[in-house]
Protein backbone atom coordinates (compact mmCIF):
# COMPACT_ATOMS: atom_id res chain seq x y z
CA UNK A 1 0.00 0.00 0.00
CA UNK A 2 1.05 3.75 -0.86
CA UNK A 3 2.26 6.26 1.94
CA UNK A 4 3.00 9.88 1.61
CA UNK A 5 5.50 11.81 3.55
CA UNK A 6 6.47 15.21 2.97
CA UNK A 7 9.57 16.68 2.15
CA UNK A 8 11.18 20.49 3.60
CA UNK A 9 10.00 22.19 0.81
CA UNK A 10 6.80 20.74 1.11
CA UNK A 11 7.18 17.84 -1.85
CA UNK A 12 4.40 15.09 -1.62
CA UNK A 13 6.89 11.79 -1.69
CA UNK A 14 5.42 8.16 -2.07
CA UNK A 15 6.62 5.08 -0.35
CA UNK A 16 6.07 1.87 0.37
CA UNK A 17 6.95 -0.71 2.52
CA UNK A 18 7.73 -4.80 2.48
CA UNK A 19 8.67 -6.99 4.98
CA UNK A 20 9.96 -6.80 8.87
CA UNK A 21 13.36 -6.30 10.36
CA UNK A 22 15.86 -3.88 10.47
CA UNK A 23 14.74 -1.13 7.95
CA UNK A 24 16.70 -0.39 4.32
CA UNK A 25 15.73 2.65 2.62
CA UNK A 26 16.19 1.52 -1.21
CA UNK A 27 16.87 3.97 -3.61
CA UNK A 28 16.67 3.91 -7.41
CA UNK A 29 18.60 5.43 -10.17
CA UNK A 30 18.09 6.85 -13.53
CA UNK A 31 15.06 6.51 -15.28
CA UNK A 32 13.51 4.58 -12.46
CA UNK A 33 11.00 4.88 -10.04
CA UNK A 34 10.67 2.85 -6.58
CA UNK A 35 8.88 0.03 -8.47
CA UNK A 36 12.01 -0.82 -10.22
CA UNK A 37 13.44 -1.85 -6.81
CA UNK A 38 10.41 -3.66 -5.99
CA UNK A 39 11.61 -7.09 -6.42
CA UNK A 40 14.58 -6.96 -4.41
CA UNK A 41 12.38 -5.25 -1.56
CA UNK A 42 10.18 -8.44 -2.10
CA UNK A 43 13.63 -10.71 -1.87
CA UNK A 44 14.96 -8.95 0.92
CA UNK A 45 10.98 -9.21 3.08
CA UNK A 46 11.99 -12.63 5.08
CA UNK A 47 14.97 -10.70 6.46
CA UNK A 48 14.74 -6.97 6.21
CA UNK A 49 12.06 -3.95 6.41
CA UNK A 50 12.67 -2.57 2.93
CA UNK A 51 11.45 0.43 1.56
CA UNK A 52 11.30 1.65 -1.93
CA UNK A 53 9.99 5.22 -2.94
CA UNK A 54 9.95 7.38 -6.13
CA UNK A 55 12.33 10.06 -6.38
CA UNK A 56 10.95 13.25 -6.84
CA UNK A 57 9.92 13.74 -10.22
CA UNK A 58 8.86 10.01 -10.70
CA UNK A 59 5.78 8.23 -10.47
CA UNK A 60 3.35 8.95 -7.19
CA UNK A 61 6.08 11.91 -6.03
CA UNK A 62 5.83 15.27 -6.10
CA UNK A 63 8.36 17.79 -7.67
CA UNK A 64 9.29 21.21 -6.31
CA UNK A 65 11.38 23.49 -8.50
CA UNK A 66 14.12 24.45 -8.43
CA UNK A 67 15.93 21.16 -8.74
CA UNK A 68 19.08 21.05 -6.35
CA UNK A 69 20.87 17.82 -5.30
CA UNK A 70 20.47 18.85 -1.09
CA UNK A 71 17.10 18.75 -2.17
CA UNK A 72 16.85 15.05 -2.45
CA UNK A 73 19.07 14.67 0.50
CA UNK A 74 16.01 16.33 2.24
CA UNK A 75 13.71 13.94 0.61
CA UNK A 76 15.74 11.02 1.88
CA UNK A 77 15.69 12.41 5.88
CA UNK A 78 11.66 13.20 5.76
CA UNK A 79 11.70 9.45 4.55
CA UNK A 80 13.74 8.48 7.42
CA UNK A 81 11.46 10.10 9.93
CA UNK A 82 8.83 8.46 8.30
CA UNK A 83 9.95 4.92 9.01
CA UNK A 84 11.37 5.26 12.56
CA UNK A 85 14.32 7.88 12.54
CA UNK A 86 16.96 5.65 11.41
CA UNK A 87 17.78 2.98 8.63
CA UNK A 88 20.57 1.79 6.30
CA UNK A 89 20.36 3.22 2.79
CA UNK A 90 21.12 0.97 -0.31
CA UNK A 91 21.79 2.87 -3.53
CA UNK A 92 21.68 1.28 -7.27
CA UNK A 93 23.95 2.98 -10.18
CA UNK A 94 23.48 6.90 -9.43
CA UNK A 95 20.95 6.59 -6.58
CA UNK A 96 24.30 5.23 -5.23
CA UNK A 97 25.45 8.74 -5.19
CA UNK A 98 22.49 10.07 -3.15
CA UNK A 99 23.08 7.45 -0.41
CA UNK A 100 26.53 8.48 -0.20
CA UNK A 101 26.00 12.06 0.39
CA UNK A 102 23.03 11.63 2.58
CA UNK A 103 25.55 9.72 4.65
CA UNK A 104 28.35 11.75 4.74
CA UNK A 105 25.94 14.58 5.57
CA UNK A 106 24.63 13.60 8.77
CA UNK A 107 21.56 11.61 8.32
CA UNK A 108 20.51 9.23 11.22
CA UNK A 109 22.15 6.30 8.38
CA UNK A 110 22.92 2.80 10.16
CA UNK A 111 24.83 1.51 7.37
CA UNK A 112 25.34 2.43 4.11
CA UNK A 113 25.43 0.07 1.00
CA UNK A 114 25.71 0.98 -2.83
CA UNK A 115 26.44 -1.01 -6.22
CA UNK A 116 28.24 0.64 -9.04
CA UNK A 117 27.98 3.96 -8.55
CA UNK A 118 29.12 4.76 -12.52
CA UNK A 119 32.05 7.39 -11.00
CA UNK A 120 34.46 7.53 -14.34
CA UNK A 121 38.10 7.53 -12.55
CA UNK A 122 39.13 4.62 -14.34
CA UNK A 123 37.25 5.49 -17.68
CA UNK A 124 39.32 6.74 -20.10
CA UNK A 125 37.85 10.23 -20.84
CA UNK A 126 34.91 9.71 -18.66
CA UNK A 127 34.74 13.30 -16.80
CA UNK A 128 34.69 15.01 -20.39
CA UNK A 129 32.00 12.29 -21.91
CA UNK A 130 29.88 13.19 -18.67
CA UNK A 131 30.20 16.92 -18.87
CA UNK A 132 29.10 17.12 -22.20
CA UNK A 133 26.09 14.24 -22.22
CA UNK A 134 25.26 16.83 -19.65
CA UNK A 135 25.06 19.40 -21.75
CA UNK A 136 23.47 17.91 -24.40
CA UNK A 137 20.77 16.52 -21.88
CA UNK A 138 20.10 19.83 -20.85
CA UNK A 139 19.59 21.63 -24.38
CA UNK A 140 17.48 18.62 -25.51
CA UNK A 141 15.16 19.16 -22.25
CA UNK A 142 15.11 22.58 -22.96
CA UNK A 143 14.07 21.83 -26.17
CA UNK A 144 11.36 19.69 -25.37
CA UNK A 145 12.73 16.48 -26.73
CA UNK A 146 12.31 14.52 -24.10
CA UNK A 147 12.67 11.13 -26.64
CA UNK A 148 16.22 12.94 -27.12
CA UNK A 149 16.77 13.31 -24.05
CA UNK A 150 16.67 9.43 -23.28
CA UNK A 151 18.43 8.49 -26.46
CA UNK A 152 21.59 10.37 -24.99
CA UNK A 153 21.04 8.99 -21.78
CA UNK A 154 20.90 5.41 -23.43
CA UNK A 155 23.90 6.16 -25.12
CA UNK A 156 26.04 7.23 -22.09
CA UNK A 157 25.44 3.49 -21.09
CA UNK A 158 26.99 1.93 -23.85
CA UNK A 159 23.31 1.25 -25.68
CA UNK A 160 24.42 0.94 -29.69
CA UNK A 161 21.82 2.87 -31.67
CA UNK A 162 19.73 -0.32 -33.24
CA UNK A 163 19.15 -1.10 -29.74
CA UNK A 164 17.88 2.39 -28.91
CA UNK A 165 15.77 1.98 -32.01
CA UNK A 166 13.80 -1.35 -30.97
CA UNK A 167 13.91 0.64 -27.44
CA UNK A 168 11.91 3.73 -29.41
CA UNK A 169 9.53 1.02 -30.48
CA UNK A 170 9.15 -0.83 -27.46
CA UNK A 171 6.00 -0.51 -24.90
CA UNK A 172 7.90 1.17 -22.20
CA UNK A 173 9.05 4.09 -24.01
CA UNK A 174 6.50 6.63 -23.38
CA UNK A 175 6.82 5.57 -19.50
CA UNK A 176 10.88 6.37 -20.34
CA UNK A 177 10.09 9.71 -21.91
CA UNK A 178 7.95 10.52 -18.89
CA UNK A 179 11.06 10.09 -16.60
CA UNK A 180 13.24 12.15 -19.05
CA UNK A 181 13.27 15.17 -16.91
CA UNK A 182 14.50 13.55 -14.30
CA UNK A 183 17.87 12.44 -16.01
CA UNK A 184 19.19 16.00 -15.16
CA UNK A 185 18.58 15.58 -11.79
CA UNK A 186 20.95 12.37 -11.79
CA UNK A 187 23.52 13.83 -13.88
CA UNK A 188 23.74 16.46 -10.96
CA UNK A 189 23.92 14.40 -8.56
CA UNK A 190 27.17 12.75 -10.99
CA UNK A 191 28.69 15.88 -11.67
CA UNK A 192 31.76 15.25 -13.92
CA UNK A 193 31.86 11.87 -12.46
CA UNK A 194 34.33 11.29 -10.78
CA UNK A 195 34.46 10.24 -7.10
CA UNK A 196 34.08 12.82 -4.56
CA UNK A 197 36.57 11.94 -2.28
CA UNK A 198 36.38 14.61 0.09
CA UNK A 199 32.97 14.32 0.89
CA UNK A 200 32.85 10.25 1.20
CA UNK A 201 35.83 10.47 3.74
CA UNK A 202 33.58 11.74 5.69
CA UNK A 203 31.16 8.89 5.59
CA UNK A 204 30.43 7.80 9.34
CA UNK A 205 28.89 4.68 9.06
CA UNK A 206 29.97 1.27 7.24
CA UNK A 207 29.77 1.22 3.54
CA UNK A 208 29.62 -2.26 1.37
CA UNK A 209 30.24 -1.24 -2.16
CA UNK A 210 29.42 -3.77 -4.93
CA UNK A 211 29.99 -4.69 -8.20
CA UNK A 212 29.20 -7.57 -10.77
CA UNK A 213 31.72 -10.24 -11.63
CA UNK A 214 30.74 -9.56 -15.66
CA UNK A 215 30.36 -5.69 -15.54
CA UNK A 216 32.83 -3.27 -17.37
CA UNK A 217 36.26 -3.20 -15.26
CA UNK A 218 35.74 0.55 -14.89
CA UNK A 219 32.86 0.13 -13.10
CA UNK A 220 34.09 -2.53 -10.74
CA UNK A 221 37.37 -0.70 -9.99
CA UNK A 222 34.67 2.28 -9.23
CA UNK A 223 33.26 0.41 -6.48
CA UNK A 224 36.51 -0.96 -4.79
CA UNK A 225 37.78 2.64 -4.85
CA UNK A 226 34.63 3.70 -2.94
CA UNK A 227 35.28 1.12 -0.37
CA UNK A 228 38.32 2.72 0.06
CA UNK A 229 38.13 6.08 0.33
CA UNK A 230 35.57 6.01 3.12
CA UNK A 231 36.84 5.39 6.54
CA UNK A 232 35.34 2.09 7.23
CA UNK A 233 34.23 0.30 3.57
CA UNK A 234 34.10 -3.19 2.63
CA UNK A 235 33.96 -4.36 -1.69
CA UNK A 236 32.77 -7.26 -2.62
CA UNK A 237 31.93 -8.64 -6.45
CA UNK A 238 28.67 -10.66 -7.08
CA UNK A 239 29.58 -12.97 -9.71
CA UNK A 240 27.86 -13.84 -12.94
CA UNK A 241 26.04 -10.55 -12.27
CA UNK A 242 26.27 -7.34 -14.52
CA UNK A 243 25.03 -3.55 -13.33
CA UNK A 244 21.47 -4.68 -14.35
CA UNK A 245 21.77 -6.84 -10.79
CA UNK A 246 19.27 -10.03 -10.37
CA UNK A 247 17.59 -9.68 -7.06
CA UNK A 248 18.24 -13.36 -5.64
CA UNK A 249 21.84 -12.43 -6.15
CA UNK A 250 22.05 -9.06 -4.48
CA UNK A 251 19.26 -9.71 -1.91
CA UNK A 252 21.17 -12.79 0.21
CA UNK A 253 24.35 -10.11 0.56
CA UNK A 254 22.60 -6.99 1.12
CA UNK A 255 19.96 -8.51 3.86
CA UNK A 256 23.75 -10.00 5.73
CA UNK A 257 25.12 -6.46 5.52
CA UNK A 258 21.89 -4.72 6.72
CA UNK A 259 21.28 -7.16 9.81
CA UNK A 260 24.81 -7.58 10.36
Amino acid sequence: MDKKTTSADGTSLTYRVTGEGPTVILVSGALSTGLTLAPLAAALADRCRAVVYDRRGRGASGDTAPYAVEREVEDLAALLEAVGGEAALFGLSSGGALVLLAAASGLPVARAAVYEVPFNDFLPGGPERQVAYAAALDAALDAGDRGGAVELFLRLTGLGEEMIQRARQSPMWPGLEQLAPSLAYDAALMGDGLLPAELVARVPVPVLSMAGGLSPQWLRAGAREVAEAVPDGAYEVLEGQTHAVEPAFLAPVLAGFVTG
